[in-house]
């Protein structure tokens, strides 16, 4: 017999006995297995049928594969980051790669949201959006998370007690003052929307412990420990800061050109589906968030999204 052949045969049968099996059974299980299918191994028929739209509306179709498909970049994300989160002394190359797929991947759906702001007739969004309320790409746990796996959840704060925050260290007080609840607060009465209360009910308490696990050591607190000790690389430095701009300028501003395009209204605006004000919410100008701001000079920050607002609303 063929020596590779009988090694692998061998490595089989020492994988096998661990389980107290006999390489044969195992061996006759193959021989009557039927060979995968790519359908099968997709589970495509599965994919296609979670296409369920609430109106007769053609376009409601590409509106729910859009973001059907922006939750699978975030779970792509996710799987980059979050065994980065698992190492105190991340190994650099390790860290650089997967910021660097992270890149790629929010590269594309800012790329692809042409298929949200091009893709649908606008008479048809305005009436099947009314089927959706509350509900809103707001309540995007995915997206949450990944905000809460980069960057310190002090940095996440909304920025008008960010500073007053800086050195809080409980997480329960910082979520309770993180940035996107004030984009689903009515700013007249301070109450929470029925979206936000939904949200917090489901992916509150989620959420917190993800932020106590992460805490002291996100993609941000691992980059300042490297940066600090001289350790940084400029590849994983310029790496860092395109994510920054990708997440907190690009991709919110490609979400607003989508808003002002469907929602603005001549002198009012149509408000979106689960009442956040998504005129303050999104621009970057207004929520300055940056992930690592130790990597930006003060000008940077100061005038944070204002080099790429005009090219991408207009």
């Amino acid at each position: 017999m063929d020596q590779e052949l009988s090694s692998r045969i061998e490595s089989l049968r020492l994988k096998y006995a661990t389980s107290g099996q006999e390489l044969l059974d195992f061996l006759d299980g193959l021989i009557e297995a039927d060979y995968i299918t790519y359908w099968d191994y997709i589970r495509l028929d599965s994919l296609l049928s979670l296409q369920q739209p609430r109106t007769s509306h053609p376009d409601e179709s590409v509106f729910i594969i859009y973001h059907q498909i922006t939750e699978l970049y975030f779970k792509l994300c996710l799987h980059e980051l979050q065994p980065q989160l698992k190492n105190k002394k991340p190994e650099i190359q390790l860290l650089e790669e997967s910021i660097r797929r992270c890149n790629r991947y929010f590269e594309a759906l800012e790329h692809s949201f042409s298929v949200m702001v091009e893709g649908m007739d606008r008479k048809q969004f305005l009436k099947f959006r009314m089927s959706l309320i509350p509900a809103s790409g707001f309540q995007s746990a995915q997206y949450r998370m990944i905000e809460l796996a980069l960057a310190r959840l002090n940095d996440l704060v909304n920025i008008e007690k960010r500073e007053a925050l800086s050195d809080e260290k409980d997480v329960s007080v910082l979520l309770d003052e993180i940035y996107w609840k004030r984009g689903a607060t009515i700013e007249d009465s301070g109450q929470k929307t029925l979206t936000l209360l939904q949200f917090e009910n489901k992916y509150g308490d989620h959420f917190r412990s993800q932020a106590e696990e992460n805490r002291g050591n996100t993609i941000s607190d691992q980059s300042k420990r490297l940066f600090d000790e001289g350790l940084l690389t400029q590849e994983l430095q310029d790496s860092l800061r395109e994510l920054d701009q990708h997440v907190n300028v690009l991709w919110p501003l490609q979400h607003y050109r989508s808003a002002v395009k469907y929602l603005a209204k001549q002198s009012s605006d149509v408000r979106a589906t689960g009442g956040t004000n998504w005129q303050k919410y999104l621009p970057p100008r207004f929520q300055k968030r940056i992930f690592f701001p130790f990597l930006w000079s003060k000008k940077e920050k100061d005038d944070w999204g204002k080099s790429f607002y005009d090219s991408y609303v207009k």
